[in-house]
């Protein structure tokens, strides 16, 4: 356990007149240290290393893949408060570029355990399997709720945000790009 983190949180929680005596809350500053130790566990981590062997696919399928419903929860890095949902990619693998599919959840995992925006996430994701699999074109798309709108502010309950990014040939190519929509499950209007 982050001892700074834990004084830290004792301190915060006492400034706002909790009472850290009262049955239940004296362990509270460390649980809470820990619970954020492992929420930015993707800070300073790169995410080259985690592909591990890729593979060719082999003649003729040369196609896109798409890996979705990938779930994810990120801390908003505005209000410290949590935004979650689901990732999906697709994306044209380079040659011998094909990686495992349990990989992509670990790519997600990494970039969302950082203090974030969902629209620089995005962006991440995508330029990430790009540089990391030379994928000749990369499109996600992220939906969230965004508990900043729900707890604070308009109070906009059941609100989801949508974001995406695309990258090489889905960004040049029209009909490829409106395969890996299509792929997604979504249409691009």
């Amino acid at each position: 356990m982050n001892e700074k983190a834990a004084r830290a949180m004792r301190e915060f929680l006492e400034a706002l007149g909790i009472d850290l005596k009262a049955a239940g809350m004296e362990k509270t500053p460390e649980r809470v240290a820990i619970m954020y130790g492992m929420l930015f566990d993707g800070i300073g981590r790169e995410t080259q290393d985690i592909w591990g062997e890729t593979f060719d696919a082999g003649p003729g399928t040369d196609g896109i893949v798409a890996v979705r419903h990938v779930p994810f929860y990120s801390m908003c890095e505005h209000h410290l408060v949590p935004f979650f949902g689901e990732v999906n990619i697709a994306y044209l693998p380079a040659p011998c570029g094909v990686a495992g599919f349990s990989k992509f959840t670990k790519l997600v995992e990494i970039i969302s355990h950082r203090p974030q925006i969902q629209e620089r996430m995005t962006g991440e994701i995508a330029e990430a399997i790009v540089a990391d699999l030379r994928a000749q074109g990369v499109l996600v798309t992220v939906e969230a709720q965004q508990l900043c709108m729900t707890m604070r502010g308009d109070l906009a309950h059941g609100t989801r945000t949508v974001t995406s990014f695309s990258t090489g040939r889905f960004r040049e190519d029209a009909a490829l790009r409106q395969q890996a929509w299509n792929l997604l499950g979504k249409e691009n209007k």
